[in-house]
């Protein structure tokens, strides 16, 4: 496959930077350009810090250096697969795409090459089964999960029903932003609100039209399903038509400070999902800024710690750290595989304790995958705004999707993507 030129230079400089005798290498399929730069370099930062501080502080995992190879794609599904293309024979332990169409080009891709992907929270939604997607792993969760949580969040908000409200999905028109759209019809039909689907093409900044019809139709919520610079323009054009920020709910990629400070004012009170807590109030946060970012060796400016894209970042190198160590402990060797990674993954548990003992104490909930499920722990929150403070705070417990209405749609689709691909599904046993 002919590079587009900005993935060639990308990964030639990633490869010359890179340690002749890395061992773990570790691609970062990240977008710091383009129109969703915004909330790509957050969690690019974060990512690639975390890994600084453990090869600063404990000479990486396992007496293995982490290699991270960022490899720019402006979120461009195209330019992710030629990243892919680029870096595969560069031994990779896990593959993140950072993008639900790069994602989707890479299933089949990394399947048949025997390279996990690492769909954090985004993604096939149907990927989280483990029986039919082998090598796909999404934890901590999926969207159709998000969109459940966001309904039993308003629900509780109306004294547990929701019969006869309206309720409009604002999403982005790509396969991202339709992920939520089948999970909330089903959900309609359950507790009989009416839904009103609004897509915003991309990268967003026209948004007029879809808060027009908000204004006339006025819905007793607003969901939204955005990234980038789409999330900003429509909580200004909210802001706009004094819908009231406490209806309005952004997904996990919907609730970061680059979302709500270009409103000002009129974001206070927004809120969205998350799976982890906000602020940098942790003691591996302060070792960051200690080893990392005071010795000159911050993937950025440093000015975005604590932010929730950086926590989200960070979130991912947890993950892809304890399962390269559970790799090592499992296989009694420090150089690990591709499958080795893969084997780790499935079997991953970070206890809340273990969550402290790396210095995020509360930071995020306990996790056990399993063979069939590849997305655990399935929790989310709800999380809001402070315009004046410029805080998120949570504003709920930790939520657990309905089961009852995802389940069977994951399994309905899952088993229809083994049956067009001739997938006979495991029996995990």
């Amino acid at each position: 496959m002919k590079l587009s030129r900005l993935a060639a230079v990308a990964a030639a400089a990633m490869i010359a930077a890179s340690p002749a005798l890395a061992d773990l290498n570790v691609p970062a399929l990240n977008y710091r350009t383009g129109p969703y730069a915004p909330s790509g370099i957050p969690y690019a930062d974060g990512f690639s810090d975390y890994m600084t501080l453990l090869n600063e502080r404990d000479g990486g995992v396992g007496g293995e250096r982490i290699n991270v190879m960022e490899c720019e794609t402006a979120y461009n599904t195209q330019k992710g697969v030629e990243c892919y293309e680029a870096l595969k024979g560069e031994n990779p332990l896990v593959f993140i795409p950072q993008s639900t169409g790069i994602t989707y080009q890479l299933i089949p891709k990394a399947s048949a090459d025997g390279i996990p992907v690492h769909s954090m929270a985004y993604g096939r939604t149907s990927a989280v089964n483990g029986k039919v997607f082998e090598w796909v792993f999404i934890m901590p969760g999926t969207y159709w999960d998000a969109a459940s949580m966001m309904v039993k969040y308003a629900m509780e908000q109306e004294g547990g029903s929701l019969e006869g409200k309206k309720i409009a999905l604002v999403y982005h028109n790509s396969a991202y932003g339709k992920e939520p759209i089948r999970t909330l019809e089903e959900l309609s039909k359950k507790h009989g609100y009416t839904l009103t689907q609004l897509a915003v093409d991309h990268p967003g900044q026209e948004q007029k039209s879809q808060w027009l019809q908000i204004r006339r139709e006025r819905p007793d919520y607003v969901f939204m399903w955005g990234w980038g610079v789409m999330n900003s323009v429509a909580i200004q054009e909210a802001a706009n038509i004094r819908f009231p920020m406490d209806k309005f709910i952004g997904v996990w990629w919907s609730g970061s400070e680059a979302d709500v400070l270009p409103a000002g004012a009129g974001a206070d009170g927004y809120k969205s999902i998350t799976w982890h807590k906000p602020g940098a109030d942790f003691p591996a946060y302060e070792q960051i800024k200690t080893l990392v970012h005071d010795k000159g060796k911050a993937a950025g400016d440093g000015t975005t710690i604590g932010e929730v894209g950086y926590n989200r970042g960070v979130y991912a190198a947890v993950i892809v750290t304890e399962a390269i160590k559970a790799a090592q402990e499992a296989t009694g060797k420090s150089n690990i595989t591709a499958a080795d990674m893969r084997d780790a993954y499935e079997t991953l548990t970070i206890t809340a304790e273990r969550w402290a003992e790396i210095g995020l104490p509360e930071f995020a909930q306990p996790l056990q995958a399993s063979c069939a499920d590849h997305g655990a722990p399935h929790m989310g929150a709800i999380q809001q705004w402070n315009a004046s403070e410029k805080t998120w705070t949570l504003v709920s417990d930790f939520m657990t999707p309905d089961e009852e209405v995802v389940g069977p749609l994951i399994e309905e689709d899952s088993m229809a993507y083994a049956a067009e691909n001739n997938i006979t599904p495991r029996t995990c046993e």
